[in-house]
């Protein structure tokens, strides 16, 4: 299981990857183009958007999965275990609804743009919307594991933040000199 999750996490970060390197390809090609050349690629604003769609949605999917999130858990990591178990499942469980109806919102707009083409690239617009199915599907998958460790982690290790970025990067008081 560790190694589907482990695959699936790059493959995400690949994607993104991908999406940013065709975007700045694309919109620095059109700017030479236009500058030297008094030509461009009539489709590359277009694609560029759609491409910068589709790496905010993904990179929305990696941040639930790293916890990058904006949250508030000052109150949540002094609440007693039991009722900071409780208070977790609570709100996976409302990620879980919100995010259902971001699928079903999603599924209606995919399906109805079926027909529909972008004007410059002639994509069918469902390419723009089915982001928000891959989108639920993937925050949903990892709301349910995030939901299985909470249930079945041990005391006192409910709220622990692995890669915290106080520990990667100490807070220096004196303005950043070593």
């Amino acid at each position: 299981m560790k190694k589907i999750l482990f695959m699936f996490d790059k493959l995400l970060h690949v994607l993104m990857a991908l999406c940013l390197a065709f975007m700045s390809i694309l919109v620095f090609g059109n700017v030479v183009l236009r500058y030297a050349f008094h030509s461009g690629i009539t489709w590359s604003e277009e694609m560029s958007r759609f491409l910068f769609i589709w790496m905010v949605f993904l990179g929305s999917i990696v941040a639930l999965k790293e916890g990058s999130h904006l949250g508030m858990d000052l109150v949540v990591t002094k609440l007693p275990d039991r009722v900071r178990r409780i208070v977790l499942i609570v709100g996976q469980l409302i990620i879980l609804y919100i995010v259902g109806l971001v699928l079903q919102g999603s599924w209606n707009m995919t399906m109805d743009s079926l027909e529909s083409k972008a004007p410059a690239t002639g994509l069918p617009l469902s390419f723009v919307y089915g982001i928000g199915i891959v989108l639920s599907i993937g925050m949903i998958v990892i709301t349910f594991i995030q939901m299985y460790k909470t249930i079945s982690q041990h005391k006192n290790s409910l709220i622990k933040i692995e890669n915290s970025k106080e520990e990667q990067y100490p807070v220096r008081a004196s303005g950043g000199e070593q």
